[in-house]
């Protein structure tokens, strides 16, 4: 079935608790903003909605008070998502890639500061690591074609609508290749991290049918246990909108979904990138990248071509090495 441990995954996810109480104060913080921006726009839309003259007034300003107000806040999350990943993400990733290679790391808060050093020794400014993020991100969109999808896998004629949905499954599925990447580039102590995530992102290619086999495990689980939580938070996002003014059932399913999300954030995501980064890093072990999947990935993404020129641009850029961890 899977190549991942879930009590490994579990057990570091447990040695990580600062970052999971990290995780759980910025994402359900981001949840309760958007309480709190619904409910104030409503309130305010309501208010203004009796100075018309229109009887539904008051109910329909209430609904665009609303929208207003959780867009608002998605802008604001939008803003900050560089330096919730150059902060949480890459920091809480740094401690678990030690984890994994079975270092030692501090306990208790000194965790934080102890991954923050290490991600600024590699990332001297968050604005480098986000522009890697979002390339490898346009980069991996390529894997699944490239590898042969779920063709790889059911080569049967006549399933071709299967096949389709199941290859939208697995695209899905790669959500988290960019964190796997940048562990990869935590773990081998880079100097040069665009040529390290273009190296990181050939690997996972040449290794994609084990890599995309373990993803598709794991978002089958997500998804399975993200919909349990949602549904479990129709009822508290039901009760929140019940004191809001106007009639905004409606609203129940949206905050329903950014509780789920936040959940999701806090405690899945680690689950995920633990696992896959168990898989990764065993997978390629003593492995090099292959200059035929190099090239390929090239002719197949502009975003790959991107990350290759500012690989070759920098320091070390031309050289097809894989330092050994430290």
């Amino acid at each position: 079935m899977w190549d991942f441990s879930i009590g490994r995954s579990v057990s570091i996810m447990i040695r990580t608790w600062p970052f999971i109480v990290f995780r759980m104060v910025v994402y359900f913080g981001i949840t309760l903003a958007y309480i709190m921006a619904t409910g104030t726009g409503a309130s305010v839309g309501y208010g203004v909605g009796h100075i018309s003259t229109d009887p539904d007034g008051p109910l329909s300003f209430a609904l665009w008070g609303g929208v207003v107000g959780f867009g608002i806040v998605s802008v604001a999350v939008y803003w900050i998502r560089e330096y919730i990943l150059y902060v949480l993400k890459a920091g809480h990733i740094a401690v678990m890639v030690h984890l994994i290679d079975g270092q030692d790391v501090p306990d208790g808060q000194n965790q934080i500061s102890y991954a923050r050093a290490v991600v600024t020794e590699r990332f001297a400014e968050a604005n480098v690591l986000f522009v890697i993020d979002q390339l490898v991100k346009g980069a991996i969109r390529a894997i699944t074609g490239l590898i042969g999808g779920i063709a790889a896998f059911l080569p049967i004629p006549g399933l071709n609508g299967l096949v389709s949905f199941i290859n939208t499954v697995i695209r899905m599925s790669l959500t988290y290749v960019d964190e796997i990447i940048l562990g990869y580039n935590i773990r081998i102590n880079s100097t040069s991290p665009f040529e390290t995530a273009r190296q990181g992102v050939v690997l996972y290619a040449q290794n994609g049918k084990t890599m995309v086999k373990n993803a598709v495990w794991l978002a089958v689980i997500m998804w399975g246990v993200s919909f349990v939580i949602f549904l479990l938070m129709l009822a508290p996002a039901g009760a929140i909108l019940w004191v809001m003014p106007g009639q905004l059932a409606g609203w129940a399913f949206v905050l329903a979904i950014v509780f789920a999300w936040a959940f999701k954030a806090a405690f899945i995501e680690p689950f995920a990138i633990a696992s896959l980064m168990q898989v990764y890093f065993a997978t390629i072990e003593g492995q090099a990248p292959n200059p035929d999947w190099d090239r390929r990935l090239a002719e197949a993404s502009s975003k790959f071509r991107e990350l290759k020129d500012k690989a070759l641009a920098s320091f070390g850029g031309s050289r097809w090495t894989q330092p050994a961890p430290q």
